[in-house]
């Protein structure tokens, strides 16, 4: 897997889908390091195109939260501290908590076999780079998203935690610490098909809490969920 598809799943058929997926690529194999300038005449240089399709691409990153667009200043690779970390993982827990009861309620089998075999694909995964753990990581939490039958929270999750998954990779977490998050994922899976007595958000929060500190630092919710349903029947 190129390492661009972990924002960039579709191959590129455009001129400005192509470079997107040059420039995701260099993002995330550290030739552009966090917070760096993204500057439309040298990169216009370095890929030989012209600035107009640059400056598409460098919106779609911008859309896609990898780039951060500074007024006055330009477009820069995103750059996280842990203030920033804590807050889109407090808005995780809350958009993801719902996301878990929206894919409990509305899931088929099909959509259950798809993420039963997924899971067992993670368990069995022999050590392997950030890169390749955080993306299989990231395609079972969209294809949770994708079954919640909501495309505005699908479309939120997908843009707040780019810039996160970005993070992950680059920070380059040890192998024994990436086998736990994969191993994390095992409970989500027990939430959606209706195996867990435990709330959403406590599942959720769990989850987070294996791989970031405090992620719940700015939510009101902590393991509690506004409206999650007292009765959790385990079948």
């Amino acid at each position: 897997m190129r390492k661009a598809e972990l924002f960039e799943p579709m191959q590129a058929r455009t001129l400005k889908e192509s470079i997107v997926e040059k420039l995701s690529e260099s993002i995330l194999s550290g030739k552009f390091n966090m917070g760096q300038r993204l500057n439309e005449s040298q990169l216009s240089r370095e890929l030989r195109v012209s600035r107009a399709p640059i400056r598409e691409a460098l919106q779609q990153l911008h859309q896609i939260g990898l780039a951060v667009n500074l007024p006055r200043r330009g477009m820069f690779v995103v750059s996280l501290d842990d203030e920033d970390v804590q807050k889109i993982n407090s808005l995780r827990l809350v958009l993801e908590s719902e996301g878990l009861r929206l894919c409990r309620t509305k899931l088929t089998p099909q959509g259950e076999r798809k993420l039963t075999q997924l899971v067992e694909r993670m368990e069995r995964m022999e050590p392997t780079s950030a890169f390749q753990a955080s993306s299989i990581d990231l395609e079972f939490h969209r294809l949770m998203w994708s079954m919640t039958g909501n495309e505005y929270l699908e479309r939120t999750l997908t843009s707040l935690t780019a810039p996160l998954f970005a993070y992950a990779v680059l920070r380059k977490p040890r192998a024994e610490k990436m086998r736990m998050v994969l191993d994390s994922h095992r409970p989500l899976l027990e939430y959606v098909v209706g195996r867990s007595t435990r709330t959403a958000a406590d599942v959720m929060l769990a989850h987070l809490s294996l791989r970031w500190s405090h992620p719940e630092g700015f939510a009101s919710v902590g393991t509690q969920s506004v409206g999650e349903d007292a009765t959790r029947a385990v079948t």
